[in-house]
């Protein structure tokens, strides 16, 4: 019985429901336009910090996906060096996460040259530099063995089978047939939803598949957006914010969740990474609005005088997110925060309120009094 997606006849002509995605691809390119107007209005130094911050959560999240927790430190020591920073802690620095982030740096910009097998086992030799996941040695920089790949779940003795990728036979053609359609299929969201998982689909390599195909579909991403070093969101860490779905996507995509009508109708796949990459822009551009608030905020009143009780208190609610700072500024909160006392408080709230950096919120009395931030 033809079970999985690659055994199916006229694979891999994919077909999905155009209809169906309409909307979610207008939703994701209005975001991924919204965002790049929004760096329009920010210094080149906060755009570079903000890429740096996303290339982080890519390479933790990417990681992370597949069960290997990185050491942010390490992350941002290996980053630094990579990007020529001075007064890195070399001993922080780890190969491994220094070549994975080289892959995610070529990805995001040199993403104007062919996708070639040569780059793809560089890429694999890179995330397995001394050729052995753990203790299991890794064919590296080469296609898998002969054995059959296989994703197990469950435990012993009630092992359930995933999915099952193509036979090595296959590997030169499938990966031939792949990159002759990546390197000459224009850059699109389908695009990025296709070769994300069609890469998975073929799993040629050892280990390491997921993270090379969340790799690639950077690439395509990058080019759409014209990025360099990096986007400034993380798709692997809007996956891993949400491995179970990611997981039911390719279940249901790739052969484990039986299909009733056409089995090469990658739409279910497709609606998820679109939504997932959604929920990656519709974050980042929460957080860069914040950026701009904050950017402003202080530009405005950086030179009224304040001390540093309430320039620790308005940094404090600045850096949760005034949305994210429950209940507003009480008088006990900003005692709280700033480790003083009643008549201090109250002496540093009337000064905020004076010049204008905070107002009183309506319809509040007595000990209710709570205040908010206004630019």
């Amino acid at each position: 019985m033809k079970k999985w997606i690659w055994q199916q006849e006229n694979y891999p002509n994919f077909t999905y429901d155009s209809k169906k995605l309409e909307v979610l691809i207008q939703k994701v390119s209005i975001e991924q336009g919204y965002l790049i107007a929004l760096t329009q209005t920010m210094d080149n130094k906060t755009i570079i910090q903000r890429q740096i911050e996303a290339l982080e959560n890519e390479a933790i999240g990417t990681s992370a996906i597949e069960g290997k927790i990185l050491n942010r430190d390490s992350v941002k020591a290996s980053i630094a060096k990579k990007l020529g920073f001075r007064d890195i802690d070399y001993n922080k620095i780890d190969n491994s996460i220094e070549y994975l982030i080289a892959v995610l740096i070529d990805a995001n910009t040199n993403y104007n040259e062919d996708l070639t097998l040569d780059r793809l086992f560089a890429w694999h030799g890179a995330i397995f530099p001394k050729g052995y996941d753990k203790f299991n040695p890794i064919n590296v920089a080469t296609f898998r063995g002969e054995e059959t790949m296989q994703v197990i779940g469950g435990y012993v003795g009630n092992e359930v089978v995933y999915y099952e990728a193509p036979p090595r036979v296959n590997l030169e053609n499938e990966m031939q047939s792949f990159l002759n359609w990546f390197n000459n299929t224009n850059d699109s969201l389908i695009k990025a939803c296709i070769a994300h998982l069609w890469f998975v689909i073929i799993h040629p390599f050892d280990d390491g598949n997921g993270r090379i195909s969340r790799a690639i579909t950077d690439l395509v991403l990058s080019k759409i957006e014209n990025s360099t070093i990096s986007r400034l969101y993380s798709m692997s860490n809007a996956i891993n914010d949400d491995r179970k779905a990611y997981y039911k996507a390719l279940e249901h995509t790739t052969g484990y969740v039986k299909k009733e009508d056409n089995f090469l109708d990658i739409t279910y796949w497709c609606e998820w990474f679109l939504q997932t990459l959604y929920n990656a822009l519709i974050d980042t551009k929460m957080k860069l609005n914040f950026i701009v608030f904050k950017t402003k905020f202080w530009d405005k009143y950086r030179d009224r005088n304040l001390n540093t009780r309430q320039t620790k208190v308005l940094n404090f609610i600045l850096d949760i997110g005034i949305d994210n700072f429950k209940g507003k500024l009480s008088k006990k909160k900003y005692m709280s925060i700033s480790d003083s006392s009643s008549s201090t408080a109250s002496r540093d709230i009337t000064e905020l309120l004076e010049i204008g950096c905070i107002k009183q919120i309506e319809g509040l009395a007595g000990r209710n009094i709570s205040y908010e931030i206004v630019i």
